[in-house]
C-alpha cells in the first residue's frame, strides 16, 4: 500500500469570486512522512500539493532513491490484488464489498493494523494512481472512490479515531517530553486527516456531470457537517480544539497545517463561499424588504484594473541623476505591470513606453514623479502611435466614470440636516430628515440627493432590533432563531472564542516571514521536519522550500478561515461579528497584520516555494525527472505565487473589516504608521489588492495631516477613482490631527456592552430575570405531576419519618425579618 499519508490537497478559494477575480492558479504544498509499508519498508514521502484548476488534485511526491520508489510501486499493489484482480476490474458491488472489509476493519484494537487499513483507505481517495496511465484516470477513480467511501460511512469511522487520536494522553505526553518533534510522532493523525481533507473538498466541489445521488449526497454530507452531531457539536469544533490544545503546548505533535486546512474548507463547505453568501445577503434583504443591492461586488471588482504604483523617494532620485547624466533609462516600476500583464492585456502598456522614452521631463510633472495611466490619455498628448498589437477597440472597452455607486447612512443624513438646522435656523428637530421647513433651496436640492443614495444595511435593521428587544422584552416577545449553520457554529464557539481567536493569531504570527524564532513560541513545523537532518546540498534545499511552503499555507488557511468567519457572522447578526472582532482587536490582530506587511512585498508575492516536476498525480503517471540543485534554485514558471496574494487580500480585507467605522481602532493604524508600510503594498499590481490598500489609507487620511495629503496626490487620485464614495465624508479635506485613541475608547466600552447584552439575552436560558414568569395558583401548583422513581412507594414512609418528622422545625424562624 502506498503511503502518502501527507497527501492534503489544498486547493484555493474555488468560488468564482477568487478563481476569476484573482485568476488564481494557487499553489499549495503538505508534508513530509515517515511510516511503514505493508511489507515493512522503510522510506520518506514528501507530498505537496499545486492545483491548477478547482477541478484537479494536485501534489508532489519525491523519492530518496530508486529503491524507494520501487517499494512504493509494489505497496500500491497490494490493495489492487482482490481476488488477482485490479481494483478498476472490479464492479460497484464488489468494490463495496471490499471497502465494507476495510470499514470492519477499522475496528480492530491493534493499532498498526488499523493504520494500515487507513492507508489502505487513503489509496483509494487518491485515486488507486498506480493502475492509471494519465492524470485524467486519476483524478476520476479519486472522485469515484471518495463518494463510495462516504456512501459506506467512512467518514463517521474516521472521525470516532480521530477522537481516539485527540484523547490519546500517552501519544500526548511523550510528544511533550521530547526535545524534538518529528513527522514519526503524528503518522496516525496525518493519515486520518489527509483521508477526511480529501473527502470534504472532493464533495465539495461540484462537477457538471454529478449524478443527482452524488448531489443528493454532497446536500446530505453538507448538512451533517453543520449540524451538532458529533458530540453534541458542529465537525468545526472538534478542529478547533485540537488547535487551542496545540497551541496550549500540550499536544505538539498534531500536525497544525492539515488541521487548518481541514478546518477551513469544512467552514468553506458547510457556510457556504463568498458565491453563495452574497445570494443569502439578496435573499435576506428581500426579505427585511430592503432596496436591492446598488451593484455586485464581485463583478465589480473582477472589471477593475490595477493602477501604476506611486514610485518612491529614492527611485525619483535615481531617475534624476540618470537623466542629468542623459541617460534615458526605463522606469525601475515597469517590471511590477507583469501582475498586469498575467491578469489581462494593459492597453496603455504601449503608450506607457513610449512616454517614458518621448517625455524626459516627466518626471517633474508631478510630486510623486509619475502620472497614472488611467489619466494619461487626458494629460498627456501621446505621438502618432505605431502600428498597433491589438484592434483599437479595446481602447474604449474600459467603463468610464466610478466603479461603484455612492450611499449615504441614515445618520450621515441626520447629521448634515442637524449641521444645517443650527446654522440657518438655530434649532434641531432631532432624528426628523423629511421636515425642511426654514432651510434655502440649495439644502432642500442636497437632502434630495443624498436621500437618492440612501442606503440601509441589513447591520442597522439588526441593531435596531435588537434595541427594541432590549426595551420591550415583554411586548416583543421571544425572538425566533433560524438554526443556521453559521448560527450553529457561533452557539458552539462562544463558551470559548477568546481561546479559538488567539489561538490562531498565535499560529499566524509563528507563519509570518518577518517572525523571529524565539525560544518560547510554538513549533509549527513539527510535521515538516524529518527524524534525519539532510545532510547534503540537495536535500537542504529541499527541505528549505517545505519549510517555506509549509509557512505560506498556515498563513493562507488561517487568513482565508478568519475572513470567512467574519463575513457569515456579519451576514447572521452583527453583533456576532462584532465580537469576533473585538476579541482579534484585544489580540493585537491590528499589528500583527501591520508587521506582516513591513516586508519587502513584492518578493513575498513573487516566491518560488514549489517545484512544478514533483506535481501530483504527473508524478505518479510519467517518468520522474532528476532533480538538481541548480533546477530546485530555478523554481516554477510562474512570475508570481498567487497563494500568498491569495493570503495579502485575506489579511488586508480582514483588517478593513475590523477597522470600518471603528474610529479607536483606525486611530491604532495612524498610532502603528501604518501609512508608508500600506502605500509599498500598492507596488503589487492587483486591482483587488490596491483596492484594499486604498481603503484602509482612505479612513486615515484624515488623521494624517495636510502635509501627508499633499505629498501623496497620486495616492489620493487612486482613491478617489477605486474606492467607494460617503457624499459627505470629508475624508481628502478634513483634519483631525490631534485625537488620540483614548478619545474614543468610550465608543468601544459601548459597543462591548451592547454585545454582552445580546449574547447574554439570546444565549444564556439560565438567567433568572424579574421577567421569569411565576405560577401562583394553588391547585395548578398542587395539581403538577411529579415524576417519581419507581421504587418509592416501598420506601416513602421511610422517607417521611427522615426528611419531614425527625428534622426539627424552627417556627420561630419564620417570623423574624430578613
Amino acid at each position: 500500500m502506498i503511503d502518502l499519508s501527507d497527501l492534503i490537497l489544498h486547493m484555493p478559494f474555488t468560488e468564482n469570486t477568487f478563481c476569476e477575480a484573482l485568476q488564481q492558479k494557487s499553489a499549495a504544498k503538505t508534508l513530509e512522512a515517515y511510516g511503514k509499508c505493508f511489507t515493512n519498508i522503510q522510506r520518506e514521502v514528501c507530498t505537496v500539493i499545486c492545483i491548477q484548476s478547482p477541478a484537479r488534485i494536485c501534489g508532489r511526491i519525491k523519492f530518496l532513491s530508486e529503491r524507494e520508489e520501487r517499494s512504493l510501486k509494489y505497496n500500491s499493489s497490494v490493495l489492487c490484488s482482490v481476488k488477482g484482480r485490479r481494483w478498476m476490474e472490479l464492479s460497484m458491488e464488489e468494490q463495496r464489498a471490499y471497502v465494507m472489509r476495510l470499514l470492519d476493519a477499522l475496528e480492530v484494537t491493534d493499532r498498526d493494523k488499523r493504520l494500515k487499513v487507513a492507508r489502505a483507505i487513503l489509496y483509494l481517495a487518491q485515486g488507486v494512481f498506480d493502475e492509471c496511465d494519465t492524470e485524467t484516470d486519476v483524478l476520476y477513480w479519486s472522485r469515484h472512490n471518495v463518494f463510495l467511501l462516504y456512501d459506506m460511512g467512512i467518514f463517521t469511522a474516521l472521525l470516532e479515531l480521530l477522537s481516539m487520536e485527540i484523547d490519546n494522553n500517552q501519544a500526548c505526553s511523550s510528544a511533550v517530553r521530547k526535545p524534538a518533534i518529528s513527522l514519526a510522532d503524528s503518522t496516525e493523525l496525518r493519515v486520518l486527516l489527509s483521508i477526511m481533507y480529501l473527502m470534504v473538498e472532493t464533495i465539495r466541489v461540484e462537477m457538471e456531470g454529478d449524478s443527482p445521488e452524488r448531489k443528493a449526497a454532497r446536500e446530505a454530507f453538507k448538512t451533517e457537517l453543520g449540524s451538532p452531531l458529533y458530540n453534541g457539536e458542529p465537525f468545526a469544533l472538534l478542529l478547533f480544539t485540537m488547535v487551542t490544545k496545540f497551541c496550549s503546548m500540550n499536544a505538539p505533535h498534531f500536525p497544525m497545517k492539515k488541521v487548518l486546512l481541514l478546518l477551513w474548507k469544512t467552514i468553506l463547505f458547510t457556510l457556504g463561499g463568498f458565491e453563495e453568501l452574497q445570494e443569502m445577503k439578496v435573499r435576506m434583504r428581500e426579505l427585511l424588504n430592503l432596496p436591492p443591492l446598488p451593484e455586485d461586488s464581485i463583478k465589480v471588482v473582477r472589471n477593475m484594473r490595477a493602477a501604476s504604483p506611486p514610485a518612491s523617494a529614492m527611485e525619483l532620485i535615481e531617475q534624476q541623476q540618470q537623466q542629468k547624466r542623459g541617460r534615458r533609462s526605463r522606469r525601475p516600476l515597469v517590471k511590477q505591470d507583469s501582475l498586469d500583464t498575467y491578469n489581462e492585456r494593459d492597453p496603455f502598456k504601449n503608450d506607457d513606453a513610449r512616454d517614458e522614452e518621448d517625455d524626459p521631463e516627466d518626471v517633474d510633472s508631478g510630486i510623486e514623479g509619475e502620472v497614472d495611466p488611467l489619466d494619461r490619455d487626458v494629460i498627456i498628448q501621446p505621438p502618432p502611435p505605431p502600428p498597433p498589437l491589438r484592434p483599437p477597440t479595446e481602447r474604449v472597452s474600459f467603463p468610464k466614470g466610478l466603479p461603484w455607486a455612492p450611499k449615504v447612512r441614515e445618520k450621515d443624513i441626520e447629521h448634515f440636516l442637524e449641521t444645517s438646522r443650527n446654522k440657518f435656523i438655530g434649532f434641531t428637530l432631532g432624528n426628523d430628515i423629511d421636515t425642511l421647513v426654514g432651510l434655502p433651496r440649495p439644502i432642500h436640492e442636497s437632502v434630495k440627493t443624498l436621500k437618492q443614495h440612501k442606503y440601509v444595511s441589513i447591520a442597522e435593521v439588526q441593531i435596531k432590533r435588537e434595541e427594541e428587544l432590549q426595551q420591550c422584552p415583554m411586548t416583543m416577545g421571544e425572538e425566533e432563531v433560524e438554526e443556521t449553520p453559521a448560527e450553529i457554529l457561533y452557539l458552539g464557539m462562544l463558551p470559548s472564542l477568546s481561546q479559538y481567536v488567539i489561538a490562531l493569531l498565535k499560529l499566524l504570527l509563528a507563519a509570518a516571514p518577518t517572525s523571529k524564532a524565539k525560544t518560547d513560541s510554538i513549533n509549527i513545523l513539527a510535521d515538516v521536519l524529518p527524524e534525519e537532518m539532510p545532510i547534503t546540498v540537495l536535500q537542504s534545499m529541499k527541505l528549505g522550500i517545505d519549510v517555506n511552503r509549509h509557512k505560506e499555507i498556515i498563513v493562507k488557511a488561517i487568513s482565508a478561515l478568519l475572513l470567512l468567519l467574519l463575513k457569515h457572522f456579519k451576514l447572521n447578526h452583527i453583533y456576532q461579528f462584532e465580537y469576533v472582532a473585538q476579541h482579534l482587536v484585544f489580540a493585537n490582530c491590528i499589528p500583527l497584520i501591520l508587521k506582516f506587511f513591513n516586508q519587502n512585498i513584492m518578493s513575498y508575492i513573487s516566491a518560488k516555494n514549489s517545484i512544478c516536476a514533483l506535481d501530483y498525480p504527473h508524478c505518479v503517471v510519467h517518468e520522474m525527472p532528476e532533480l538538481t540543485a541548480e533546477s530546485l534554485e530555478a523554481g516554477d514558471s510562474n512570475q508570481f505565487c498567487w497563494r500568498n496574494l491569495f493570503s495579502c487580500i485575506n489579511l488586508l480585507r480582514i483588517l478593513n473589516k475590523i477597522t470600518k467605522w471603528k474610529h479607536s481602532r483606525t486611530m491604532m493604524l495612524v498610532v502603528f504608521k501604518s501609512a508608508p508600510i500600506l502605500k509599498r503594498a500598492l507596488k503589487v499590481k492587483q486591482a483587488m489588492m490596491q483596492l484594499y490598500v486604498l481603503k484602509l489609507l482612505k479612513i486615515q487620511t484624515k488623521y494624517l495631516g495636510r502635509q501627508w495629503r499633499k505629498s501623496n496626490m497620486k495616492t489620493m487620485s487612486a482613491i478617489y477613482q477605486k474606492v467607494r464614495h460617503r457624499l459627505n465624508d470629508d475624508w481628502a479635506y478634513g483634519n483631525d490631527i490631534d485625537a488620540r485613541p483614548w478619545d474614543f475608547q468610550a465608543e468601544e466600552c459601548a459597543l462591548r456592552e451592547c454585545i454582552e447584552k445580546f449574547n447574554t439575552r439570546r444565549y444564556d436560558k439560565n438567567q433568572n430575570t424579574e421577567f421569569t414568569p411565576v405560577d401562583n395558583c394553588l391547585q395548578s401548583v398542587l395539581g403538577q405531576r411529579v415524576d417519581l422513581p419507581e421504587d418509592f412507594h416501598y420506601s416513602y414512609e421511610m422517607w417521611l419519618e427522615r426528611e419531614v418528622f425527625s428534622q426539627p422545625i424552627q417556627w420561630e424562624g419564620l417570623l423574624q425579618a430578613q
